[in-house]
């Protein structure tokens, strides 16, 4: 038999009615389907990190002239070194640091930060360095004197969510306060000069350039090749490092690019650490996507001494993002896959940051989900956890809570998060004409705005699937699937209004999987991958790799046509 849980109290529900949800009260006795379950918390120990011989940390050293020159952006022990500051599965930030200390920074379960970036000491009479950290909804904030375990919440600022990227270079205008850098949905570069006050620690923006669309990571360095001025790294999709030197230009502070190496497409995330050896030019560390870190000594001309081992093999694989790295940062677009048995038996995978999928564990009672009309959705209250749905007796539940009736109408539903642009997960669903309804998220979980139509001939494919962003801009997006195997991409718009633009066909072929899975992130690099299971139940994983377009495919694993349902 199935389990339920307690009768629920009385509470607002939807009822579907001349083509809209509005409000009427909820059934007080009426049983939700399936226990709400929690999904293993994964076990991650950071090691210490380590540096090479090359670039050993000079005890007491310090920045040269200027936060341009040497910026200690994350030095959170005091010794010089630059320690690392990230955020974990549970989305809480934590911290490792030179000297072995570390720890748990705050608390932010009930809405952990989306990127985290260190920012060096922006207040002279201060001692330590500040940290900011930016909500799914946009909300930007500077926590003060951060040391490896706290940091005083000084200053908030909303509107944030426009950029897909923020980065602190260094000093770019030599007033011995790292600036900030953002760049928007449309690839635009934006300059926020520091101000040395807390209360309204940037001026007014000032505007770059174009054309930033075209990396897929994009850092800071600090000054690497010997002016005294903040530089910043870029990436590109195939993996060329592009260096832009400072010029200390406040209108044109950074110089045209110059390729410095190809091979970085090698790693997921890359990060700097600032000048740890104390000779004034920037260093940086880079993953891999069996979870290595690899530490580059900046040799002051704009390039990087040849590349060190600086952990274990596979010690750091457990981080989904480190502060200050260059990829667009994702959380809540769900962190793993759902898959049930033919006995009625959920189980989850969780992500791994290398592409695959970790070990099995079972989501909820033996048996519990058979014949369950469930779909596993990006976050939809905040929590960085994703979530589950179920329409039961026309009932749709999320997490266990009622959210309405009426729900039997639709055929598929779809949460593959934000799609309307304010940080807040959103459902979509089609009814058996082929009609597909947008349905905004409150943020809670609780209750759905009334529906949107986006369009109609959606019953033309046989999947539907998302999970995050598919094009690199930050914005959710979508794949529909025909049933002869051509796969389109729909390109989120941020606007619920309109929230797609028009298709465009990426492959063919895709009718040899029986299941087509958006995972989310599989490999922690800011872009979201997808699965598919063959008929034989080998499972094969396409990584994302630049906008619409993904990597070969990949077996990653055998066995899955025991599972009768993956979402």
């Amino acid at each position: 038999m199935r389990s339920t849980r307690a009768r629920l109290a009385a509470c607002t529900a939807l009822v579907l009615s001349a083509g809209m949800l509005l409000a009427t009260p909820a059934s007080a006795d009426r049983p939700a389907p399936r226990p709400v379950a929690e999904k293993p918390a994964a076990d991650f120990t950071p090691p210490s990190p380590t540096r090479p011989a090359a670039g050993a940390v000079r005890a007491g050293a310090a920045a040269a002239d200027g936060v341009g020159a040497s910026p200690q952006l994350s030095d959170l022990d005091g010794d010089g070194g630059g320690d690392l500051i990230y955020r974990g599965w549970d989305g809480n930030l934590y911290t490792a640091t030179t000297s072995g200390e570390g720890g748990q920074f705050g608390s932010f379960a009930a809405q952990p930060p989306k990127d985290v970036v260190p920012i060096g000491n922006q207040d002279a009479y201060a001692s330590g360095p500040e940290v900011l950290t930016l909500s799914q909804t946009g909300t930007l904030s500077m926590f003060a004197n951060a040391t490896p375990t706290s940091g005083s919440r000084v200053w908030q600022g909303n509107g944030w969510g426009v950029y897909n990227k923020l980065v602190a270079p260094g000093d770019v205008n030599d007033d011995g306060r790292a600036d900030l850098v953002a760049r928007d949905h449309d690839g635009t570069l934006w300059l926020y000069y520091a101000t040395g006050n807390r209360t309204a620690p940037f001026s007014a923006r000032v505007r770059l350039g174009g054309g930033w669309n075209a990396y897929d990571q994009l850092l800071g360095i600090g000054d690497n090749n010997g002016d005294g001025w903040a530089d910043m790294l870029a990436r590109d999709p195939a993996g060329t490092l592009w260096f832009y030197a400072g010029k200390g230009d406040k209108k044109t502070p950074f110089a045209a690019r110059k390729a410095i190496g190809g091979g970085w497409g090698a790693y997921n995330q890359v990060f700097p650490v600032g000048d740890d050896n104390g000779d004034g030019n920037g260093e940086l560390i880079a993953r891999d996507l069996a979870g290595t870190l690899w530490y580059y000594t900046g040799r002051g001309d704009g390039t990087f001494a040849a590349r060190e081992r600086a952990s274990d093999p596979g010690g750091w694989r457990g981080v989904p993002q480190f502060g200050g790295a260059g990829n667009n940062p994702v959380v809540g677009n769900k962190e793993g896959v759902l898959a049930r048995d033919k006995a009625g038996t959920m189980f989850w995978y969780g992500a791994t940051t290398g592409g695959r999928l970790g070990a099995r564990d079972q989501f909820g009672d033996t048996g519990g989900w058979a014949g369950a009309r469930f779909t596993h959705l990006s976050s939809m209250n905040l929590d960085a956890s994703s979530d589950v749905s179920e329409i039961y007796q026309g009932v749709l539940y999320i997490a266990g809570k009622p959210i309405g009736s009426g729900w039997g109408v639709y055929n598929a539903l779809v949460g593959p998060g934000d799609l309307s642009g304010d940080g807040r997960g959103d459902l979509l669903a089609r009814d058996a004409s082929g009609t597909l309804y947008l349905y905004k998220g409150n943020g809670a979980g609780t209750a759905l705005a009334s529906r949107v139509k986006v369009g109609t001939g959606w019953g033309a494919y046989n999947a539907i699937a998302g999970a995050g962003d598919h094009t690199g801009d930050g914005r959710t997006d979508i794949v529909a699937r025909t049933p002869g195997g051509d796969l389109y991409l729909y390109a989120g718009t941020g606007n619920a209004a309109a929230p797609f633009k028009g298709r465009v066909k990426i492959g063919s072929g895709w009718n040899t999987y029986t299941k087509l899975v958006a995972p989310g992130d599989l490999n922690a690099d800011g872009k979201a991958d997808l699965l598919g299971v063959a008929s034989n139940g080998d499972l094969f994983s396409y990584l994302n790799t630049s906008p619409g377009k993904f990597s070969l495919r990949a077996r990653i694993g055998t066995g899955y046509g025991i599972y009768n349902s993956m979402s």
